[in-house]
């Protein structure tokens, strides 16, 4: 007995030990631009995009992976919630809802997609169509994931051509939202963004939210803007009339906003410019005005370049994002693939320390999406861990210093590495932030009077050199001299969802 005593002593003082957990309370709702729980913490929402197989009508890939397998890895990855698409016409085709699987395959002939999920999903296969996609749910729910049903997704048109009436997208979004009403990871429903004019917008989306929230008021209301999810600048003139509060995210789609091969043939740092400033007048500026803006970016890791562009971005504005698909099972899907995970995983965060009140800043590197630290007064800076960051200050006089600290950044000379001093009135010591088109480089006057910009070389050390792609150079590769200054978010993060299985069901 007395052994048992000791060991259940030395086990709680071992618990004791341990960092505690940050749980998300559900449901969310918004707090001005933040998503929060019911704790008012903020939750970041950092997704991944799950599509469905737009000919069998299921979730996609599910004929190459068990439906675990692929929940473990999307978790393990880093992401902290998956937007799902069902096709919303399944909710409201009691027909086709009551399809089973295998049948959906047959129908189309897919007999190959069809030995492949039997492969790999045996139990799922004479599920009706949409008890296979609550089974999905349930799956990322026992790997403590949160899930958008993003419904937008359908083989027929609702609003034009001459498809299904809007009555029976409605119809849809009611039936969908009532499914997931008592189920706890289903955080929020998208609204589908093929609208075409601002008048059809005002209209149907008012409709499609109030029917979501009537049905289930547990749920954050995700709505696109017009062209392709790309537009929401008319809400600047006139905001959306809606019955309830704290419940409206806004959505936009990086995708549309890169126009043919310009990552592929133009200048990076020009190309950025373009983007960044097309996203902005856009919509991006809603979230500066105190509206919750979720980015939804569904290319890949293999686009590095506009990644590098995305990932500042997303630093600098500290928005809640969906990224990649898991199609691209050489991308997103392959946990070979380390540097990816380490870059979205820091993005999720945000930002280090950031249950306090007071203002400060972190000087990020897209490229990687690490931050600059200091190891000691006598090792060079370096890039590692944004949430191992000190805080720094931006004064009047254009120095970065170290907030609680004397010592700000300084030049020494082209190609040198980066230090901290405490004589902060010295040439290289006043730094120009947000220049160039990408507005990502930090320049600075040396003594001599060479501009040079901040740099991070092979081994993530800090230096100056001379900065890249200020001319014509279309195959210059700017991302190793572009940072940005991230503000910290005044509310606490919530990065760990748990989930009690046991209070799921389905009505």
């Amino acid at each position: 007995m007395g052994r048992f005593l000791l060991f259940t002593f030395v086990l709680l003082s071992v618990l004791c030990l341990l960092p505690p957990k940050l749980v998300v309370a559900l449901p969310l709702h918004t707090s001005s631009r933040w998503i929060v729980d019911e704790d008012g913490g903020r939750v970041k929402l950092a997704c991944v995009n799950w599509p469905a197989d737009k000919e069998a009508a299921v979730a996609g890939d599910l004929g190459h992976r068990p439906v675990g397998r692929i929940s473990e890895r999307i978790a393990a990855a880093g992401y902290n919630c998956v937007r799902l698409a069902l096709p919303v016409l399944l909710a409201a085709d009691e027909s086709l809802a009551s399809l089973t699987v295998r049948k959906s395959f047959q129908r189309r002939g897919l007999l190959d997609s069809l030995a492949g999920f039997e492969a790999n999903n045996p139990s799922m296969l004479d599920l009706s169509l949409i008890s296979a996609y609550q089974a999905v749910v349930s799956s990322l729910a026992e790997n403590n994931l949160m899930v958008i049903i993003d419904s937008q997704l359908s083989s027929k048109p609702c609003f034009h051509g001459s498809g299904i009436n809007p009555d029976l997208w409605v119809k849809g979004l009611t039936q969908l939202a009532t499914m997931f009403s008592r189920v706890p990871n289903v955080v929020g429903m998208c609204l589908r963004n093929e609208l075409r004019n601002v008048k059809d917008w005002y209209r149907f989306m008012q409709k499609g939210a109030e029917a979501v929230h009537s049905a289930n008021p547990n749920v954050l209301v995700i709505i696109s803007g017009l062209g392709d999810g790309t537009d929401l600048s008319f809400l600047l003139n006139q905001q959306l009339e809606l019955t309830f509060t704290g419940k409206l995210v806004l959505e936009m789609h990086w995708r549309g906003l890169l126009a043919g091969r310009a990552w592929e043939i133009g200048n990076p740092n020009k190309v950025c410019g373009r983007v960044v400033n097309s996203l902005m007048r856009r919509g991006g500026v809603l979230l500066q005005k105190g509206w919750p803006l979720m980015v939804v970016n569904e290319l890949g890791a293999e686009d590095n370049r506009h990644l590098k562009c995305f990932f500042g971005l997303a630093a600098e504005m500290d928005f809640d994002w969906a990224l990649g698909t898991l199609e691209e099972t050489n991308g997103l899907m392959d946990l070979k693939n380390s540097s990816f995970f380490q870059r979205i995983s820091a993005l999720q965060d945000a930002g280090p320390n950031a249950s306090g009140n007071k203002h400060h800043i972190v000087i990020s590197h897209p490229s990687t999406d690490q931050c600059i630290l200091r190891k000691s007064l006598y090792e060079p800076l370096l890039l590692g861990p944004c949430t191992q960051s000190e805080a720094w200050g931006y004064t009047p006089q254009k120095t970065l210093k170290l907030k609680g600290t004397y010592f700000c950044l300084q030049a020494v000379g082209l190609g040198k590495p980066a230090k901290l001093s405490v004589i902060c009135n010295l040439p290289g010591s006043n730094w120009e932030i947000g220049l160039g088109d990408s507005k990502m480089y930090l320049s600075t006057r040396l003594k001599d009077g060479t501009t040079v910009c901040l740099d991070a070389d092979s081994s993530n050390h800090i230096v100056t050199n001379t900065c890249k792609c200020s001319s014509r150079d279309d195959m210059c590769d700017p991302g190793s001299q572009w940072f940005k200054i991230a503000d910290i978010s005044p509310y606490s993060p919530r990065h760990i969802l748990q989930i009690s299985l046991a209070s799921s069901t389905w009505d």
